[in-house]
This record gives structure tokens, sequence and C-alpha cells, in this order.
């Protein structure tokens, strides 16, 4: 009877433990109550210290309230000064629909020219001259983008549990097989 006890209490404990072990704590960088940044332990994180010029580059190894312990070194979140990490926004999108209407105006206006009107292939000054703008504006908006953030002001780096309003279950290693 004590064997089943005891059994019983491995039991309880382990099934209670499970749901815990799956909520992993998260790294975000917050704008205006807005993510723009998740890392999750295991993650590489490209970072500058206050007062280096060095950029270090290594991975998330755990996560406390006040610090992010990545590699083998504690790094309090005061001490951070940029975190460096592909940004994109509206203008980079815009950016690359200007890009491809151009092109693709000016193929159509070709295809126009020989297919449907049977004329010989040849650039229409205005075509080209609509198509070179809206590249010449496009490029530029499509390729220019930030690549680190300076962490201050209106961002914060955040370590966030379950509970919070914040937290994104992580869904990367889930595998969807169909039915």
């Amino acid at each position: 009877m004590r064997r089943f006890y005891w059994l019983f209490l491995i039991c309880l404990l382990t099934g209670a433990a499970a749901p815990a072990c799956h909520a992993q704590k998260q790294l975000v960088l917050l704008k205006n109550q807005k993510v723009r940044l998740r890392l999750y332990p295991g993650d590489e994180i490209v970072y500058r210290l206050k007062g280096s010029r060095t950029v270090h580059t290594s991975y998330v190894n755990n996560l406390f309230d006040t610090a992010v312990m990545i590699h083998q070194e504690i790094v309090p979140y005061h001490k951070i000064d940029r975190i460096y990490f592909k940004q994109r926004n509206l203008l980079n999108l815009v950016g690359g629909f200007l890009v491809t209407g151009a092109v693709a105006y000016f193929v159509l206006d070709q295809v126009n020219e020989t297919v449907v009107q049977h004329n010989d292939a040849n650039i229409d000054k205005n075509v080209a001259r609509a198509s070179i703008i809206m590249t010449a504006v496009g490029l530029p908006m499509m390729l220019l983008h930030k690549n680190s953030q300076r962490i201050g002001g209106r961002y914060r780096v955040l370590t966030v549990d379950k509970g919070s309003a914040f937290y994104h279950p992580d869904i990367r290693g889930i595998q969807w097989t169909p039915n």
C-alpha cells in the first residue's frame, strides 16, 4: 500500500510539472506596448554593450527578470546598448510594390505593343520615364532599413512569462500532420 502512495505521488508531481516545463520565458523588445522582437532560449542574439564598440554574437541560454544569460555570461538589461536584427516597415513594403509595379508596367507595355497591336518592340518615352522614376523611388525605399535598435526611450527589453499579455506560445517546433 505504501508503494502505491509513492507511485501516486510521483505521477501527480510529474503531471503537474509537465505544463510548467512547456511554457518558456521569452525575451521581447517593446516599443510603445508593441513587440518588435521576440527571442526564445536557444535563439541567436546580436548585441552591443554600453561603452563598447564591439558587437557580440551569441545565443540566449537562459532568461531572468532583469538579465539574460548569453552563452556563459549574465548580461543585465540596463547594460545592453543596441540589439541588431532586421526590421521591416511600411516603407519597405511600398518600395517593393513600386519596383514590382515599374517592372510590370514596362513589361505589360511591351507585350501590348508586340502581341496585341502586332508592332515591333519599341520603348515608349512616357512608359520608360514612369518606370525609371518608380524604380528610382522604390529601390531605396525597399533596400534601406535599420539593422539595429538602440535600447532606451520608447524601446524596452523585457522578460515575459506565460501569464503576460506579451507572451506568445512558441509554435516553431510543432509539426502539423493532416488527418
